[in-house]
């Protein structure tokens, strides 16, 4: 409990007076609001403020069922049969209970979160009260119920309907107003009711849904209790992130489709004005999120999708100013995949999903765009979309019109957003992506999904990841780890003084800030690439500590050149980081490191980095003591990769320049390790 308080007044410094203010009103309506408070065992009270007649507002048209490609249509029945025998993957980690889940279990730690004590009383950020809090929360978001209920509307097996039911009366029983850990999050409210939404909509022919959702005061009182608690406690101020996103979409979603209380218009009304008061507040103009986390980027596109389709189909449209401001983020999306179709990976990312009606196994960007495309259309330059489930349904309810005009060609500065995206022409041979981070430390004052990443690069041949960003792994429960995957050591970056860029001041806030600002970003008529930037976030240690980094991508995409300056008033050690994919086979020798491995087609590619002189260079993998040579795939992965690590000091002015140079594929198809990278001889060269 220390440390929480501890995180408590660290917060507090973060916060404005008047957020100050907003949080003990929170604290007052708490006190309040324990006094309705359902406790285990206690009957829930009658519905109140019930209209008289309750129906689904906005069904599925007849036939749409025919639109969905049976690729699609088969793999989500197998997810739901997976689901049938107790198969679910929570973040990286099974759920072999999912036909009848344990609602409050942590799989991770085998703890079981409070269930039957006030949810104001939960401390939520204390694992030893509930467990990795991440992993519990997540099933009880019900996407695995969303999946039965899409594979009941394609199949009309009434054993996805059944499951359905018996795990939401379940749910709803288990978790009565307030009580428990289901309580002490709106994020959480808000994606369960788009997943009821969604599951009554789908389920919409089943002879027992009425039973299961409009006549039962069970259901009834949770939609009621959802919605209330998300009007009263709403994420503000310096937490006024993706988590206010989500809780507006929420609100206005529950709203628009059970219309069944007499509030229900103006909750709709309220919902809508703080939806689009918050998409606005979290994009920046040219569409980037301003969290500036890659998957947090596509996480607020897909509910604010979800939200217009919702407003569209109950009639009461959202502002053209939100539909085009969706329509830049998604385009924005687009631009910055690679060849491969992979998208960036800064900053932080926990796989937060809207809406899941296809596999989970298929790529959620590709269903990003392909249910953007089918809501709003596509550029000519976008990648290739593949409809699914989800493209298919929310398509069908849209009513959207653009009109603003689209680029007609793909971006690759986003000026506001400090990301620019290096990449060499198609016809030069396999592509070469590189993203150069030069922009804002992250979002309002915690910067609370931000790294300390300052000026680092990411570098991909034909998608496949050269210089790589470790990603995030966790969130809760191993604080080594999650400091580790935000830290400065972490990118492709320099570190000064054994400090992060910024101050780590919880496992969501940073004290300070690494801001950085884009100075160059220049393109050639024969396709030489250019891009400078630069940082004085160490300027705590030295007000005339500086960071300048020039990134240049030679015309034939066979070579990228990164130049370091920085600059000082006294000595300071220094460290420059690199860090390998973990598909890359690496042999360092004498200032050298020596790179291999395939691409998508299998051939064989080797390359160069020139690193530079006068550093002292090391290389590192799946290290502890302390943490180096880690990538995380996905929240809840890591696995060991090959970081290369310059040390060495500077007084006054120290210019450092390293190069990767690509060379032309071989004939061979390289063997493979069982850890996916090319399999070495002892000197390091490709088998």
């Amino acid at each position: 409990m220390s440390g929480s308080f501890g995180w408590y007044l660290r917060r507090l410094r973060r916060m404005s007076p008047a957020e100050v203010a907003v949080r003990v009103g929170d604290r007052a309506r708490q006190a309040a609001w324990s006094r309705r408070r359902v406790g285990p065992g206690m009957p829930f009270p009658a519905p109140a403020g019930l209209l008289p007649v309750r129906r689904l507002a906005s069904p599925l048209e007849a036939g749409v069922v025919g639109r969905v490609p049976p690729e699609a249509a088969r793999r989500v029945i197998e997810a739901a049969d997976r689901i049938l025998e107790g198969d679910w993957e929570v973040l990286g980690t099974r759920r072999w209970d999912a036909a009848d889940p344990d609602w409050f279990l942590d799989p991770v730690t085998g703890r079981r979160a409070p269930s039957d004590v006030s949810a104001f009383a939960v401390d939520h950020r204390d694992e030893s009260v509930t467990g990795n809090v991440k992993s519990v929360w997540e099933l009880s978001r019900h996407h695995h119920l969303t999946v039965l209920a899409t594979a009941w509307w394609l199949t009309r097996d009434d054993r996805y309907a059944e499951t359905v039911a018996a795990q939401l009366r379940s749910w709803w029983a288990a978790n009565p107003f307030l009580t428990g850990i289901h309580w002490t999050s709106g994020i959480e409210l808000a994606v369960r009711l788009i997943s009821w939404a969604w599951v009554r909509r789908l389920l919409d022919d089943w002879s027992g849904v009425a039973a299961l959702f409009e006549q039962n005061p069970l259901a009834l009182d949770q939609l009621r209790w959802h919605q209330e608690y998300l009007a009263a406690f709403r994420s503000q101020g310096s937490s006024a992130n993706n988590h206010a996103v989500a809780e507006a979409s929420g609100r206005l979603v529950a709203a628009c489709v059970f219309p069944w209380f007499v509030e229900s218009d103006p909750w709709r009304r309220a919902a809508s004005q703080q939806l689009e008061r918050e998409l606005a507040a979290n994009t920046f103009p040219s569409g980037v999120n301003r969290e500036l986390a890659s998957d947090y980027h596509r996480f607020v596109v897909e509910l604010g999708l979800v939200a217009l389709v919702e407003a569209d189909a109950a009639g009461q449209p959202l502002a053209p100013a939100t539909a085009e401001l969706l329509v830049r983020a998604l385009d924005a999306a687009a631009a910055l995949l690679d060849v491969a179709g992979n998208p960036p990976r800064q900053g932080d990312g926990d796989e937060g999903r809207a809406l899941v009606l296809d596999d989970t196994l298929d790529d959620p960007w590709s269903v990003l765009l392909a249910t953007g495309a089918s809501v709003s259309g596509s550029c000519a330059w976008w990648p290739a979309v593949h409809p699914g489930v989800t493209s298919v349904l929310l398509g069908s309810l849209s009513r959207t019109t653009v009109r603003s005009a689209r680029p007609e060609v793909a971006p690759r500065h986003f000026a506001d957003a400090g990301v620019t995206v290096l990449r060499s022409a198609p016809e030069d041979g396999p592509e070469v992506w590189c993203r150069c981070d030069g922009g804002p430390h992250g979002f309002l004052s915690i910067a609370a999904h931000a790294h300390a990443d300052a000026l680092s690069v990411e570098l991909r041949h034909d998608g496949v990841e050269l210089l790589v960003d470790p990603g995030t792994y966790c969130y809760h429960g191993e604080p080594e780890w999650r400091t580790y995957f935000r830290s400065t050591r972490a990118h492709n970056t320099i570190e000064v003084d054994g400090e992060d860029q910024g101050v780590q001041a919880g496992p969501f806030m940073w004290s300070t800030r690494a801001d950085a600002t884009v100075d160059v970003t220049r393109a050639e008529r024969d396709g030489a690439q250019t891009w400078v930037g630069h940082h004085t976030a160490y300027r705590r240690l030295d007000p005339a500590l500086r960071h300048e980094r020039r990134v240049e991508l030679d015309g034939r995409g066979t070579r990228v050149t990164v130049t370091d300056t920085v600059t000082g008033s006294r000595t300071h050690s220094l460290r420059l980081f690199w860090h390998l994919g973990p598909e890359v086979a690496v042999d360092l020798r004498d200032g050298t490191a020596h790179l291999a491995w395939a691409t998508r087609d299998g051939r064989l590619h080797r390359g160069e980095l020139l690193l530079p002189t006068g550093l002292a260079w090391s290389s590192h993998r799946g290290e502890t003591t302390p943490v180096l040579g880690w990538y995380s795939p996905r929240f809840g992965t890591r696995v060991a990769t090959t970081t290369l690590v310059g040390t060495g000091a500077f007084d006054g002015t120290l210019v450092l320049r390293t190069d990767l140079r690509v060379e032309a594929a071989a004939a061979t198809v390289p063997a493979r390790t069982s850890s996916g990278a090319i399999a070495t001889t002892e000197h390091g060269e490709a088998e």
